[in-house]
């Protein structure tokens, strides 16, 4: 009799333990559980993170298929440091000024000289030089000379065609002119005419003044 008991007892247990745990996976599986195949598609669709593709385990998450290879891709383009406007606005190499005369040429750069056409802002030359104005000590001496602008580039010295240059990447924000052309030629011309009468305002002092 003990033995059947036990044996009775046994059976009685193990039935017990396969209901609850019989139950157990029921109710873990069930449609009103959130750990149920159906729900977890549920909550998937709900969760904005789910679908992720730069989610931790996502083989591009370690590094922005995105990220720009340029080095001044993400920097101010009229950053006065930039290593890219620095080589637009230097002489490049066998370089050749467009030639012509001289009168005509500086007739025509006084006209682009107050040309906002010129630049991308509204600005043209004349906006920071009418009158003369905002021009350094240093202009009056024959260039190259020092302008503190051009050292902000990176350049100790500056030739009068590449401030030229630098006035048009990055106050009046618009790309550099053609270095053989035209236009560039003319308002060297013009300025190089503006140099020889200029006299230096004691009271000046700007440090950026060409």
């Amino acid at each position: 009799m003990t033995g059947r008991r036990a044996t009775h007892a046994l059976a009685s247990a193990v039935l017990a333990g396969g209901l609850m745990t019989g139950g157990a996976l029921a109710h873990a599986a069930g449609p009103c559980s959130p750990c149920s195949a159906r729900d977890r598609k549920g909550w998937a669709a709900q969760n904005p993170c789910a679908a992720n593709p730069c989610a931790a385990k996502h083989p591009c998450a370690a590094r922005n298929p995105c990220a720009a290879s340029n080095p001044c891709a993400a920097r101010n383009p009229c950053a006065p440091a930039s290593p890219c406007q620095a080589r637009a606005i230097r002489r490049p190499a066998g370089y050749t000024p467009y030639r012509g005369d001289h009168a005509a040429l500086a007739k025509a750069g006084e006209a682009l000289f107050k040309d906002p056409a010129l630049s991308t802002n509204g600005m043209s030359c004349n906006t920071c030089h009418v009158g003369n104005a905002a021009y350094g000590a240093t202009f009056s001496a024959p260039y190259p000379h020092r302008v503190a602008m051009a050292e902000s580039f990176g350049m100790r010295q500056i030739h009068l065609d590449e401030m030229v240059q630098l006035c048009m990447v990055q106050p009046m924000a618009a790309a550099p002119l053609d270095w053989k052309g035209k236009p560039l030629a003319a308002l060297v011309a013009y300025v190089s005419d503006v140099q020889k009468t200029f006299r230096p305002n004691p009271c000046a002092a700007n440090p950026c003044a060409a």
